[in-house]
């Protein structure tokens, strides 16, 4: 048995900040975030929103998709580093508000690399055959943590939630390969004190290189090569990051997802956000090979080689 995506569910915000509206609050310009990050606008959550209120949206819309209930969920995997409280966990918040009362509940704590680590777990429980239906969550409210004074940090981020159900597929179909990793000693690179705070140069040069190389070394290990790479989902961090992984592969531009420029980086919803959009947009067929790629704070990372389809 291989486990593999169902159906996929997302949510953004309503609220629309820009560059040009950043421009007011901190010494930034559009140009500079455009031409550095590649983002141009990020979705702000109002105060009655919070992460699990997001998790529910996007939960609803992979359900449905799914074609299942509530009620045949067996576990609920929820990826966040900024849940509504300590405890507790958004993953049992969101277990409530589903109904979903067969499953069982846990958050998992890896950034933006979350959700990989979340499909990597679920993909164990369905092969192991103890569950049938996983549902899967990378959501994030940062701008509850960001500092709007910082203008290193203020300008990356954004809210919002992505949602997969995993189930079984047919053999050839579902998650192929895995890698997840961690380097401890770079942990002090991306942290939380009062306030997210972040060493842009150091996470860079961590990011340029692991995302290709751990791209690389999924799709090798389910047998492949890059010439069978259709499509790139990676971690909307930055697009000079991205472009980095992009060519590692030797794709085309048109093969890599690229949403950072209207959500900016949501964190462990950035990778569950992009594949939704690229659905909705036509861009993934049934059988294409696809290659999702994150990396975060810890530092930690994950990569996916995921044959698309039931």
């Amino acid at each position: 048995m291989r486990a593999g995506i169902w159906g996929m569910g997302k949510y953004v915000p309503e609220h629309v900040v820009t560059n040009k509206d950043l421009e007011k609050k901190v010494d930034t310009n559009d140009e500079w975030i455009r031409t550095r990050t590649g983002i141009v606008e990020r979705r702000i959550a109002s105060d009655d929103i919070d992460t699990s209120h997001m998790s529910y949206y996007a939960s609803l819309e992979a359900i449905e998709k799914a074609g299942i209930h509530p009620e045949e969920i067996d576990m609920i995997i929820v990826a966040t580093v900024t849940p509504d409280q300590t405890f507790p966990s958004v993953s049992s918040m969101l277990q409530k508000q589903l109904g979903a009362t067969k499953a069982s509940a846990m958050d998992v704590s890896a950034a933006c690399a979350g959700f990989m680590y979340g499909l990597v777990t679920g993909k164990q429980f369905i092969e192991s055959e103890e569950y049938k239906h996983v549902l899967v969550v990378g959501t994030e409210k940062l701008s509850k943590i960001v500092d709007w004074d910082d203008r290193n940090t203020a300008v990356l981020f954004g809210d919002g939630s992505g949602a997969a159900l995993l189930g079984p597929v047919s053999d050839d179909r579902g998650i192929l390969s895995f890698e997840l990793g961690s380097d401890g000693t770079g942990g002090n690179h991306i942290r939380m004190e009062d306030h997210l705070l972040m060493n842009g140069r150091e996470v860079f040069k961590f990011a340029v290189r692991q995302m290709g190389e751990s791209a690389m070394n999924v799709v090798h290990k389910a047998g492949l090569t890059k010439e069978d790479v259709d499509f790139l989902i990676p971690h909307q961090a930055n697009i000079r990051i991205m472009e980095a992984a992009r060519q590692r592969l030797d794709l085309p531009v048109e093969k890599m997802s690229m949403t950072v420029d209207r959500y900016g980086n949501t964190s462990s919803a950035s990778i569950p956000l992009s594949l939704v959009y690229e659905l909705e947009n036509d861009k993934i067929k049934d059988g294409d090979l696809l290659v999702l790629v994150g990396f975060g704070a810890g530092l930690v990372w994950g990569a996916v080689a995921l044959k698309w389809g039931k």
